[in-house]
């Protein structure tokens, strides 16, 4: 697998499955991202099976699908893997069905628990054998309270498991960006001092489900994130797109760490159709299209052209520094290097 490609193809030339996260690619609270709706369905229509891959636990397969329906995809709900799917299954391996599970989160986590059988508690006095724990708007401290109540034991001093659906820090809406559930796990494991096992990304498993459920022989990964989308991605051993739609931006992407670099960088979904530029490097100086950064033994990053677009430039300067295996705070990068020209709901 490229962690950068140097291909001229299209990133979509030979995919037969197109797996996309939501928050930031596909939309932004309600509201669709510019330009996705259509570029997906051109994939479509192209002949590549189309499939989600959500950390989102707030919803069911069948809500998301409907949403994304609204929006004007021809989703249906076995299009949909959700992180309360893969800790449903997480779960199965050490509590069996039938046991009383206590639930931090909403409908996702609570219908994915009831198909397979499992009694949902939102109270700790009701002993519990696990804990699950995903993101839902209406959480309060309360529920926190409660979860924390339930784990006061360690799991290797017989406490029961406590399971996360994923650990984003923060989750795009349409007012801006906001805690995500990462930021709710990290006040239980605040309170009781003990981490959750997780099940969604960045952890492979939720990939490789996605992976066998459509039949895909060339997957490529779209995310917003890289220490989620793209580096879950990574470890499944899957080509991936970071588009720069929703949260992490050109600073984040020039400082990526090996295991969450993408193979391409989009401005957006309409690029998945477009060739993707030749890098090529040659005496410390990159080159993506008509931008040209060149880099050293020192600190400094140099800018040779601008070029004509503002993601080539990107692309040039993040896969200069990449090269070097150096980490970004040893350079002196030039602000316009990091310049956001990019549209972000």
């Amino acid at each position: 697998m490229a962690l950068f490609s140097r291909k001229t193809g299209a990133p979509l030339d030979g995919v037969d499955v197109l797996l996309a996260d939501l928050d930031g690619v596909v939309y932004a609270g309600p509201g669709a991202v510019p330009h996705a709706i259509e570029s997906l369905n051109r994939a479509e229509s192209d002949g590549r099976r189309l499939g989600y891959i959500t950390n989102n636990a707030s919803r069911t397969d069948a809500s998301v699908a409907q949403h994304l329906v609204d929006l004007g995809l021809r989703t249906r709900p076995e299009d949909v893997v959700t992180s309360p799917q893969a800790a449903v299954e997480l779960l199965a391996k050490t509590v069996p069905s039938g046991s009383t599970v206590l639930v931090v989160g909403g409908e996702g986590l609570v219908v994915e628990l009831e198909k397979a059988d499992y009694v949902v508690t939102r109270s700790a006095d009701d002993r519990p054998a696990a804990v699950l724990q995903g993101f839902d708007p209406t959480v309060a401290w309360t529920d926190l309270a409660e979860a924390a109540f339930a784990l006061q034991t360690p799991e290797d001093a017989g406490g029961i498991p406590w399971i996360a659906t994923n650990t984003d820090w923060t989750i795009p809406r349409e007012r801006g960006v906001a805690p995500g559930n990462g930021t709710l796990v990290s006040a239980v494991h605040t309170a009781v001092g003990r981490l959750a096992t997780v099940a969604g990304k960045p952890e492979a498993p939720i990939y490789h489900a996605a992976v066998a459920r459509f039949g895909a022989q060339k997957p490529l990964f779209l995310g917003d994130r890289l220490d989620t989308d793209i580096q879950g991605a990574q470890a499944a051993e899957m080509d991936s797109a970071l588009v720069l739609t929703g949260i992490d931006r050109p600073k984040h992407v020039l400082a990526a760490p090996e295991h969450s670099r993408p193979t391409f960088i989009l401005s957006d979904l309409r690029e998945l159709f477009e060739p993707y530029p030749r890098i090529s490097q040659r005496g410390g100086v990159t080159t993506v299209g008509t931008a040209k950064v060149r880099t050293g033994s020192g600190p400094e990053i140099e800018i040779l052209a601008e070029g004509d677009r503002d993601i080539d430039l990107l692309r040039a300067g993040a896969h200069a520094i990449w090269s070097t295996g150096r980490q970004i705070f040893g350079f002196d990068v030039p602000e316009r290097l990091y310049r956001d020209s990019f549209h972000r709901p």
